[in-house]
């Protein structure tokens, strides 16, 4: 009974120190497990990994933890690397498109594309450098080369440099708005020095076709010498009949250009086919009529062509009771006004407007200014029928130049009421003229009527032409363009064809045939003309 007593407190023993064990085991693993976790948890809190300047991930929690394995994962020398390469090629496309644009505007550039071009090639040279020990495409496991790198890096950041540099240099060339602005200023400043330029040679060009050239001042002087030296051989001689027969081709110019009116009687007697039958007046002022006379003393046309020479003050009716310019001139408004003072409004240019009373007897006659060339023979002129009307003209306008508005004041409203504004115009200077219709349609009556209302110049400006449309406006009918081509004095672009088929040609503008300003292709058009025999013509030495 005694040891079964033993042995049951034994048992009962034994079984209570199993359970302790089991308890301390339990025990010690708890333990174990809160230390381990604690020391992990001081280990993350005290050795964080440093974070990346730029990184957005945040560096605590889960987010923080990512972050580390990540970066467990990668190599920050490879990242590193590819920051290098993606800023190397963001420059490269950078050179290449300003090299592309320098190539396309090929202007001046061949240096900055050259400079472009080599830039860029060396700049892909040095971008396709990789840098790393193994090749690209072993993305997990290849691993860069920090020294490779570091110099990768200095290289790119030294052409990045110089790209930024050779960029900003030329970046004005080609910035479209920069450049768009600096045309636009250097167009407006060549405009303004042209305009400057513009009106500085119209006004050169007008002193120079209104002067009178030194040449002809000593032609007229030594043809003058010439009448005093030897006053017998300069007699007035009585007028012939020629002078009056209307069935003779008669012509009239008015004049004080003794060089230029011979050149248009030499240039009409060389191309007519009958020159005996062609009759010259010539009409003059007082200063000039005595050379001219000599001169057609000295050299008589040829063929047996005709040619009277007159002064203005031989028409005794030309005086101012009748004639509204000399009026006007002579009243005390005349030195305020400058359409007076012009010197085309003298009263030989007026002229015009009187040919039934300076030549009663004829039935046409040709009208030409002193600056015209005849090349073709003109009879068929006085066998044109002109309808009834008054004036056979070349009609001027083409387009919208050259009609009635640009010549009158349609602002007003009597110029308004009578005319129109779209009527064509049409030029003097080769003008046949039927003078019974003339007289019939009491024209220099309008003449004076429309003079008379211009005389503070409200309706035209100075010249010939507008009181010319006025006065022959719906009697003026419109001749073939061949028989009259203008032009010759201002513009050089007239085609040759043209001029070669032209009847008649005119040196209209300030560039006149006898002027050093003259157009040199037209020149020799009106030089063949010239005599240049004549002994006083090479003493004043003319230049031709």
């Amino acid at each position: 009974m005694a040891v079964a007593a033993r042995s049951g407190r034994g048992s009962f023993g034994g079984g209570v120190g199993l359970r302790n064990i089991v308890l301390y085991r339990i025990f010690a693993s708890a333990m174990f497990t809160i230390l381990f976790i604690a020391t992990l948890s001081v280990l993350l809190n005290t050795n964080p990994a440093p974070p990346s300047h730029d990184s957005v991930i945040p560096s605590s929690g889960n987010a923080y933890m990512q972050r580390t394995f990540l970066a467990l994962k990668s190599d920050p020398l490879r990242t590193r690397l590819d920051l290098i390469h993606k800023q190397a090629n963001d420059h490269i496309t950078l050179v290449n498109a300003y090299a592309a644009y320098a190539r396309k505007l090929k202007l001046d550039i061949s240096r900055q594309l050259r400079m472009f071009d080599d830039f860029a090639r060396n700049f892909s040279d040095l971008a396709a450098r990789p840098g790393r020990r193994t090749e690209p495409e072993d993305e997990v496991e290849g691993t860069a080369d920090e020294d490779l790198v570091r110099q990768l890096e200095k290289e790119v950041k030294d052409r990045v440099k110089i790209a930024r540099l050779m960029i900003a240099e030329s970046k004005e060339s080609y910035d479209n708005q920069i450049k768009i602005q600096k045309l636009k200023d250097t167009i407006f400043s060549v405009n303004e020095l042209l305009v400057k330029a513009k009106k500085n040679g119209q006004v050169a060009s007008l002193i120079a076709a209104k002067s009178i050239p030194k040449s002809l001042h000593c032609l007229a002087m030594r043809l003058v010498e010439e009448r005093i030296a030897h006053p017998d051989k300069y007699t007035e001689e009585e007028d012939s009949a020629e002078f009056e027969d209307p069935s003779l081709y008669h012509y009239a110019i008015f004049s004080n250009n003794v060089i230029a009116v011979s050149v248009v009687v030499n240039s009409a007697v060389k191309n007519a086919q009958e020159p005996w039958k062609h009759v010259f007046h010539v009409v003059s002022d007082r200063m000039n009529v005595a050379a001219m006379k000599v001169w057609f003393k000295m050299r008589p046309v040829g063929g047996g062509a005709h040619v009277e020479v007159k002064a203005v003050e031989d028409y005794a009716f030309l005086n101012s009771s009748y004639v509204p310019v000399l009026r006007q001139m002579e009243s005390a408004n005349y030195g305020d006004n400058a359409k007076l003072r012009n010197p085309k409004y003298s009263l030989l240019n007026h002229l015009r407007f009187y040919l039934p009373e300076m030549y009663p007897k004829l039935h046409r006659i040709l009208f030409l200014d002193d600056d015209v060339v005849v090349q073709k023979d003109l009879s068929a002129l006085w066998r044109i029928d002109l309808d009834g009307k008054v004036n056979g003209a070349v009609e001027t306008c083409f387009g919208s130049f050259h009609r009635y508005t640009h010549y009158l004041n349609f602002s007003n409203s009597v110029i308004r009421e009578k005319f129109n504004p779209k009527a064509c115009a049409w030029a003097y200077g080769m003008n046949i003229f039927d003078l019974d219709a003339w007289r019939r349609e009491k024209c220099t009556d309008q003449y004076h009527y429309w003079q008379n209302l211009n005389e503070d110049g409200t309706l035209w400006k100075s010249g010939m032409l507008p009181p010319g449309l006025i006065t022959f406006y719906s009697t003026t009918k419109s001749l073939d363009k061949s028989w009259h081509v203008l032009g010759l004095g201002y513009n050089p672009s007239i085609s040759m064809d043209e001029i070669n088929h032209a009847a008649v040609i005119h040196f209209n503008g300030n560039m006149k045939p006898w002027l050093d300003i003259a157009i040199n292709q037209f020149k020799n058009l009106w030089t063949k003309y010239v005599d240049n025999d004549m002994e006083f013509v090479q003493v004043c030495n003319f230049g031709l």
